[in-house]
């Protein structure tokens, strides 16, 4: 049974940092493809950063390019989300995502991602 766990959120001032953390079970991360996505109240599900199965590359939503790194610890199993400079508008539910098979790693699309996790709170304050 495949389980993504999201941890790291929490509050914090504007110009602050976070790490986020998504622990897996149930399938190998070098197997899949992964992603963030946020979702602040009202709005649609956002993706924000995307990293290959192999690591090899990544993509960013533009308002968090420089600002934000994914990347991914194979030996524990992890994918990680680290945050920093965050602004008043990075704050929403940050969820995990991951799937067996990607056409393109030019965008990040939610219908693309068939495992999620439960989602984590990030809220920034000004």
């Amino acid at each position: 049974q495949v389980q993504l766990v999201e941890s790291g959120g929490g509050s914090v001032q504007a110009g602050g940092s976070l790490r986020l953390s998504c622990a897996a079970s149930g399938l190998a991360i070098t197997d899949y493809y992964w992603a963030w996505f946020r979702q602040a109240p009202g709005n649609e599900r956002e993706g924000v950063a995307q990293i290959h199965r192999l690591s090899v590359s990544t993509t960013y939503t533009g308002s968090v390019k420089g600002r934000f790194s994914i990347t991914k610890d194979n030996s524990k199993n992890t994918l990680y989300l680290q945050m920093n400079s965050l602004k008043p508008e990075d704050t929403a539910i940050y969820y995990c995502a991951a799937t067996r098979g990607l056409m393109s790693m030019t965008t990040i699309k939610a219908s693309n991602y068939n495992y999620w996790g439960q989602g984590t709170q990030v809220s920034v304050s000004s």
